[in-house]
């Protein structure tokens, strides 16, 4: 673990106080960093897109975050889409959220793969 577990509600609030901001009917779309390669086989230390850290808490590789603050379906207002973990992706890349954790871990009630 990087830092210790922050609470989501944090999240919350920086996804509300960003939503006050945008004009009305307005799309706001969040995209993790990408894993930088080094060489043939080896990676840089992966760093999150501070702005979606800061509106979702996490720090993980391939994932987009929308927000859509008007949406007609209260669902679709924040939308957190994350990567399909497996027992292979765990074992050769290192585990990655689920869908429940990172609900947990964001706030965000509706998260897709």
């Amino acid at each position: 673990m990087r830092y210790e577990k922050i609470n989501p509600e944090l999240f919350i609030q920086n996804r509300k106080r960003f939503a006050s901001r945008i004009k009305p009917n307005s799309v706001a779309v969040f995209h993790s960093n990408d894993i930088m390669p080094r060489n043939a086989d080896g990676v840089h230390p992966f760093f999150q897109n501070t702005d979606l850290f800061y509106l979702s808490g996490i720090d993980q590789e391939e994932t987009v975050l929308l927000l859509y603050p008007d949406a007609p379906e209260e669902k679709f207002r924040e939308v957190l889409f994350i990567l399909k973990t497996s027992k292979d992706i765990a074992i050769w890349q290192g585990p990655k959220h689920t869908k429940e954790a990172a609900s947990e871990i964001s706030g965000v009630k509706t998260v897709l793969s």
